[in-house]
């Protein structure tokens, strides 16, 4: 069997565009490129099944990287032939099945060879969190909110004085692991807030290191204000300004950021699921 080829600084810039011809369901992986390609910060290396012509590309932790622990470990898989991605997963040293880790934003249509791979390695698996994809075609499609001047002076930058006021407020965070996180996204990925009187942010919203929009979190006494609207569209707006890709997970049942994100013109492939598959929990 061949083995993995982990992909250099041109290289990554080429797959890049090569996963750019696939969204939006290449969007996982793609953003990982797009965001590695500009120098920012990540424990993962990426691998490909063949060069330059791919079928597999997966983003792992680079073991050899000092950081790797400081986050929770991470898998992502993008495949355009489900039989090589069963051969891909099968080879001893594709993925490291003796870790605890997520198989992160995995196409649902994956998730039975995934599944099968899984059992014959003898681990257990079980489901972390299935998601609806919304992405922006164009800048174009975006509904703005109209923001009067006094919302507009209170709209700023997070920065790291909120680390711990973001994490501890996160679904996914309150822990070391979660500030750690936190600390790498508001330091190095472009965020917005909504200040109070007092400068205190009481409405957030983040990008992950993979660039989706997301951690977006007011805070109970201040919902109802249609702060999130004018988050999201100022982060859009930015994000595209600077060449980031637009796109948003968003779980199963959160019906109100589903509703929040089409209303501002965000659409949705419905053939396409991300699932968040845990390993050895």
């Amino acid at each position: 069997m061949s083995v993995m080829k982990t992909l250099k600084r041109s290289e990554l810039q080429v797959a890049e565009q090569v996963l750019k011809k696939h969204l939006p369901k290449s969007y996982k992986v793609y953003g990982y490129l797009y965001s590695i390609n500009r120098g920012k910060p990540t424990p993962l290396e990426v691998v490909v099944d063949a060069w330059p012509d791919f079928k597999v590309i997966i983003c792992r932790p680079d073991l050899t990287n000092k950081h790797v622990m400081d986050y929770k470990l991470k898998v992502t898989v993008f495949s355009m032939d489900v039989q090589i991605l069963r051969t891909t997963l099968i080879q001893e040293n594709t993925v490291d099945w003796s870790l605890n880790f997520l198989f992160a934003g995995l196409d649902a249509s994956n998730v039975p060879i995934i599944k099968e791979v899984s059992a014959m390695k003898g681990v257990n698996l079980k489901t972390y969190i299935t998601v609806k994809m919304l992405y922006l075609p164009d800048i174009s499609h975006l509904n703005s909110p109209t923001v009067d001047g006094e919302l507009e002076s209170r709209t700023t930058s997070l920065d790291v004085s909120n680390i711990d006021l973001v994490n501890n407020t996160w679904k996914f965070g309150g822990n070391e692991q979660g500030y750690r996180k936190i600390n790498k996204l508001i330091s190095n990925f472009p965020s917005f807030c909504i200040k109070d009187e007092q400068g205190q942010p009481v409405s957030w919203i983040l990008v992950y290191d993979y660039c989706a929009v997301g951690i977006l979190y007011t805070v109970p006494e201040h919902r109802g204000k249609g702060y999130a609207k004018v988050l999201v569209s100022a982060l859009a707006k930015r994000l595209y300004s600077e060449g980031y890709p637009l796109f948003s997970f968003i779980e199963e049942d959160n019906t109100v950021s589903y509703k929040l994100f089409k209303s501002l013109g965000f659409i949705e492939d419905p053939s396409y699921r991300a699932v968040w598959l845990e390993v050895n929990s």
